[in-house]
């Protein structure tokens, strides 16, 4: 069947696809406010509709980002908000979304789109590829001491959440900027969807808060947490609940984890979108009472092949050839040589075959071509070529996104 999929026009036709996802957060359709924090950053027109009869039944959007990769940025669609009505399941609905989607993606010239998807089996059909790992943290407070005791370093102090952008976003920036799959936050961001606390997203927990730490003249670390007060028997038993931590040096990142791993009157500190390569295993004293626990992350599809693969950089001389299936965007099929040179076409023997799916996960520097081959994810068609690859695609910073959109 073939259905008809088209962006939104109007503010209901907005709501209405939003309440194609909402239904599974058990209500059938989002709140005034919950809209009023998505319209300003998700335009209308990134919203595509499926229709039946005119009655819209699935939903799919695109945040419009600007996305860090390997030595550079590049205009990329954050996808989200996507979902079917459980009465049109198993019947195309979503492979059409997908299509509308990306080839609008790609006439926008978003090379990229990268999601955190609701469940890991669906998006692979579309060729996109797990990019990145994501971690989480649940530790007891009196296991939080550092396996050296730190020097002094800057001044903490707590900030009002209207207060609180021009302390924290050039923080978020500079990280940013240098972190494969962050992505550059609008003013606009800030406002509606970070230094917002609206009852819904509490959860039963505490009052968003802001710590920033200051040195040298100015902000270089920065959190955002919850206090979840409970008592047991007349003891704490609540925690500190991490909504985002960001320093832009070892030393800011070391004194914002202490002051959170020190808040008085609670039993444990819990953290989610914990960076794979935290600092936090080497500085504490007891790693394993972290209890970190990993779980998959950013889900990356390469748009267009040749953009994408030109914008990011190499760690090293030298090239591959890589033979690219894509049966869902045929453009990108081919033999493309990639290295410091970019990414070509070219009509040479194939280093290496793949689908479009494996090179998303290779794409940030968030697993090896060699990792790739051990799952047979990947075909070496001339030896040592897998070595060559790597060194080409190694990162020193791990792929890492630490807010799901």
């Amino acid at each position: 069947m073939t259905w008809d999929v088209r962006p939104c026009d109007s503010a209901p036709e907005f709501r209405d696809a939003l309440s194609s996802i909402w239904h599974y957060f058990g209500r059938s359709a989002p709140r005034d406010d919950q809209i009023a924090s998505l319209a300003p950053i998700l335009p209308a027109e990134r919203v595509h509709a499926a229709r039946d009869q005119g009655r819209i039944v699935g939903g799919a959007g695109v945040f419009p980002f600007l996305m860090t990769v390997p030595g550079g940025r590049l205009r990329a669609a954050g996808v989200t908000v996507v979902g079917v009505l459980p009465t049109h399941r198993r019947r195309g609905v979503l492979t059409a979304m997908m299509r509308a989607q990306i080839d609008d993606c790609r006439a926008r010239g978003e090379s990229v789109a990268y999601l955190w998807p609701s469940e890991d089996r669906i998006y692979g059909r579309f060729g996109y590829g797990m990019a990145s790992l994501t971690g989480e943290i649940d530790v007891a407070r009196e296991h939080v001491a550092f396996r050296d005791s730190p020097d002094a370093f800057g001044q903490a102090r707590l900030v009002r959440l209207t207060e609180a952008e021009p302390f924290v976003a050039p923080v978020w920036e500079r990280v940013a900027a240098a972190v494969p799959g962050m992505f550059a936050r609008t003013a606009e961001w800030w406002k509606v969807r970070t230094l917002t606390d609206p009852d819904w997203r509490r959860a039963g927990g505490g009052e968003l808060q802001c710590v920033v730490v200051e040195a040298g003249g100015g902000p270089v670390a920065y959190a955002l947490y919850r206090v979840n007060v409970a008592f047991d028997h007349g003891l704490p038993s609540g925690s500190v609940s991490v909504v985002e931590v960001m320093g832009d040096s070892p030393r800011a990142t070391r004194a914002i984890w202490r002051y959170l791993l020190d808040v008085d009157w609670t039993a444990r500190i819990v953290a989610r979108q914990v960076p794979i390569d935290s600092p936090l295993f080497l500085l504490t004293a007891e790693p394993r009472r972290l209890r970190f626990s990993v779980r998959d992350g950013l889900w990356v599809r390469l748009v267009d092949v040749g953009t994408a693969l030109s914008t990011r950089t190499y760690a090293g001389p030298g090239s591959v050839v890589v033979e690219i299936t894509d049966e869902f965007c045929p453009w990108n099929a081919g033999r493309w040589r990639i290295g410091d040179g970019g990414a070509k076409r070219t009509t040479e023997e194939a280093d290496l075959r793949c689908d479009v799916a494996a090179l998303g996960s290779v794409y940030l520097g968030g697993f090896t071509w060699a990792q790739l081959a051990a799952a047979l994810r990947v075909e070496e068609t001339r030896p040592g070529a897998l070595v060559r690859a790597d060194a080409l695609f190694h990162t020193a910073v791990a792929p890492w996104c630490p807010e799901i959109f």
